[in-house]
């Protein structure tokens, strides 16, 4: 450390690789000066700086899409600025297809570019041979181009992200690591380091494959786990032509990317080796290290390689790569504030593609600090999407095996993970299973997705086309409409709040006018400070002071977290959603049906639309138990 750290800062960034330093430099620039970024080691050190450098612009949502388009145009305004080189070249990207699904697959994705305003070509085999002449093409069907991709130096794109936030005023300090991360009240004060303390308002967690441990310290879930990433880089090539686009063959799990000469070929293969597997802990002296060879690992994509590229056979190997790189449950970044401590932010898990994101990923986290609230739909990367269940050693290091996958495997409608399965069942869930139930995961929950008929196999068959489970789809669709269907809904989030100030806080923090009438019920939202929705929900009177709160499942994390940063803490709140079983009866016969099972009045008369109340349920083997019923 060549300088005296600062006594206090408004933001600690804590991590040195290319997301950090893109934080830091859009928290200066947007005018928080005061901000420091402290990097335990060098700059670029843990995963940055043998990053492969590919800069692909089309992501899975519009969103993400605008992040990596503004990362690349980015990097071309601050090589201006700051007159230092990313070794940016955008010498295009092709991404081939051998089978008819994935060439389904490629064009669905060049239409979904020409959207988000995207350059792209799709292009048939002699197409792809012109720009690609030392290709195999035999087996090729089709592919996608798209001319405005390419590759930069990872530690290029570092250096002129941290010079740019020194210009604009942040300071940036190495071989300084961050010993405590300090919370009080739920709340972050500081940072503890060897050199002293850092008094702030702000912490980013831009620390890469160490996330999830340095979260663990402080009692914050951050799920992501490293895998073994491998890369070869061949000895020049003579008849290699220069400035060929970056090739992608997801069906051989390749990418193939042509630098100086030489190539180097990667893979995304499926069942992936976690990193660190012994012990689960990711070192802290890991900062430039590399994993021993695997070659028996590597070999039959290297083949795959030969295959695709003939001229590879015969090339020498001048570098064996296999290093860490962080993965999420799934395969999307971690950013935004962190439910368990206000102030605290992350900005990681990039799972292989930071040198394409970090720069809009930077640029959204230091807005989303300023301001306090998400400026764009960024729901699918914010952290508050999981669960605590999900940072745990046995279901992180098990699902990263099969995630590093996803990147080149079919990325097929409603497809369901097999890894981590099982995390909580149902009460009944072997009789659904015996009825023939498919199971996907809602929340924590293995949930019925539809139900195999006719003795058929409940597994899903995926296609882009005609699904294998429309026929009971429909079948459960028209019964309920004309007759009655059953639903299991316990997987929705679900939290209770009491007190006297119960109604008084609802109406505050809700945007419809919530009934406080014991058995209403009101549908309704909540905003942040911008009128943005931050949640959509429905709230019920149970009692006097006394509301229950339905969310998604899919919400609970992030629904729980920002009713709590606004509700008064002299409120009883409870997260309930673990304590209670629901099941939804809907058609034109539900009332006819639980008549049989209840002598309760269930008229239109006495049981009206949008209300509520306790019934009972007449069982012959267990005797009446009562059950709470909702109108809705």
């Amino acid at each position: 450390m060549s300088a005296v750290l600062p006594k206090s800062a408004k933001v600690v960034v804590i991590g040195g690789g290319v997301a950090g330093c893109s934080v830091a430099y859009h928290l200066a620039k947007y005018g928080w000066k005061d901000t420091v970024l402290l990097e335990r080691d060098q700059l670029t050190s843990g995963t940055t700086w043998h990053a492969a450098g590919l800069v692909g612009q089309l992501g899975a949502s519009s969103t993400i899409t605008r992040l990596r388009k503004y990362s690349l145009n980015l990097y071309k305004e601050l090589e201006k600025k700051t007159g230092l080189s990313t070794g940016l070249k955008q010498n295009g990207a092709i991404t081939v297809a051998s089978t008819p699904e994935r060439l389904q697959e490629l064009l669905r994705q060049a239409t979904a570019a020409q959207l988000f305003d995207v350059n792209v070509e799709s292009v048939n085999k002699q197409r792809i041979k012109e720009l690609y002449p030392v290709i195999n093409d035999d087996d090729i069907l089709g592919g996608v181009y798209m001319p405005e991709d390419g590759q930069a130096d990872p530690i290029g794109v570092t250096n002129v992200l941290a010079k740019a936030a020194k210009m604009e005023g942040a300071q940036i300090f190495e071989k300084t690591p961050v010993e405590k991360i300090l919370v009080k009240d739920k709340k972050i004060v500081g940072v503890q380091t060897k050199f002293g303390k850092i008094d702030c308002e702000y912490v980013v967690i831009a620390t890469g494959m160490w996330s999830r441990q340095i979260g663990e310290d402080i009692g914050v879930s951050i799920p992501l786990y490293p895998n073994e990433h491998f890369y070869i880089i061949t000895e020049p090539l003579d008849k290699l032509p220069k400035n060929l686009p970056v090739l992608r063959d997801y069906n051989s799990c390749l990418y193939l990317k042509e630098d100086a000469g030489k190539m180097l070929v990667g893979i995304f293969e499926p069942n992936a080796k976690p990193a660190f597997k012994d012990k689960g802990v990711v070192p802290q002296d890991f900062s430039f290290g590399e994993f021993p060879d695997d070659f028996d690992h590597f070999e039959p994509y290297l083949e795959k390689s030969f295959q695709r590229l003939p001229m590879l056979e015969t090339a020498g190997i001048r570098k064996f790569f296999s290093g860490p790189e962080s993965f999420t449950p799934d395969t999307q970044y971690l950013l935004g504030e962190t439910p368990e401590v206000n102030n605290l932010f992350t900005c990681c898990g990039f799972n292989s593609i930071g040198i394409a994101s970090s720069g809009g990923a930077g640029r959204v986290t230091a807005e989303w600090m300023i301001n306090g609230y998400m400026n764009e739909d960024l729901f699918s990367l914010d952290i508050k999407r999981f669960q605590k269940f999900h940072s745990s050693k046995k279901f992180i290091m098990e699902r990263v095996t099969e995630t590093l996958g996803d990147l080149y495997g079919m990325h097929w409608p409603y497809k369901q993970h097999n890894t981590s399965r099982n995390q909580r069942l149902l009460p009944y869930h072997e009789e659904l299973k015996k009825e023939g139930a498919c199971f996907g995961v809602s929340g924590e929950y293995e949930r019925p997705m539809w139900y195999a008929k006719n003795n058929e196999k409940a597994e899903y068959k995926y296609s882009f086309d005609y699904q294998n489970w429309y026929p009971s789809v429909e079948f459960e669709t028209k019964n309920t409409i004309t007759n009655v269907g059953l639903y299991e809904l316990s997987p929705f989030s679900k939290y209770e709040i009491k007190g006297e100030e119960a109604h008084s806080e609802l109406q505050r923090i809700c945007t419809a006018n919530i009934k406080d009438e014991i058995g209403r019920s009101t549908y309704t939202q909540m905003l942040n400070e911008a009128g943005g929705i931050e949640t959509d929900l429905t709230v019920i009177c149970i009692d006097k002071n006394h509301f229950r709160i339905i969310s998604s499942a899919a919400t609970r994390t992030h629904d729980k977290a920002h009713i709590l940063k606004h509700l008064s803490p002299n409120l009883e709140f409870k997260d309930i959603t673990d304590d209670l079983v629901c099941l939804g009866i809907f058609g034109p016969k539900s009332r006819n049906l639980i008549s049989k099972i209840s002598n309760d009045d269930f008229s239109n008369e006495t049981f009206k639309f949008g209300y509520g109340k306790l019934v009972t349920l007449v069982q012959k083997k267990f005797g009446p138990k009562d059950y709470l019923m909702w109108v809705n």
